[in-house]
């Protein structure tokens, strides 16, 4: 499980999106999960199930635990937060919330991605932390700018072709 640590000022700063996409992921487990894994327990225990060697429900009962901290997590994030706003966001350089166009040198390949805080980051759908390697390479530069940082895969140039909310 992913433990968050507050930003600076005491709270996270979300974007909209995000904000939006964190209370949904809360309110499908509170109202969807706890119901589903409480119907595995009771069908466990009506099955006479309930025994000291039943694996299955000692995985529900760990699944448990795990959807529950992330609730706990959730609510601890959204009543932390603060929505940004997205007119303040710069188009000058990127920053928190910034939509980039980046061209990775060394291939030609452009794509897009959001910088986001770290709660929100999902690599998979180009929404990347501003804590990670990439994202403290980009913040603070300008269109044109190329930045520099290290992957796995070795040291990345990637020149930013556009900044906007």
């Amino acid at each position: 499980m992913q433990e968050f640590e507050l930003e600076s000022g005491g709270g996270y700063i979300l974007t909209p999106d995000g904000y939006a996409r964190l209370k949904d992921e809360l309110e499908h487990l509170t109202k969807v999960k706890r119901a589903e894994i409480a119907e595995r327990i009771r069908e466990s225990i009506d099955h006479g199930e309930f025994s000291e060697d039943n694996s299955e429900l000692d995985e529900v009962k760990q699944e448990q635990a795990f959807i529950e901290n992330r609730i706990s997590d959730l609510k601890t994030i959204l009543s932390n937060s603060e929505i940004m706003d997205p007119s303040e966001i710069s188009t000058k350089e990127v920053g928190l919330g910034s939509k980039v166009t980046v061209k990775d040198v060394a291939s030609g390949v452009q794509f897009n991605l959001r910088i986001v805080a770290s709660v929100e980051a999902d690599p998979d759908n180009d929404l990347i932390s501003e804590e990670s390697p990439m994202g403290q390479a980009l913040v603070g530069h300008a269109k044109g700018d190329v930045a520099r940082f290290e992957a796995p895969a070795g040291v990345l140039n990637y020149e930013i072709i556009k900044i906007s909310r």
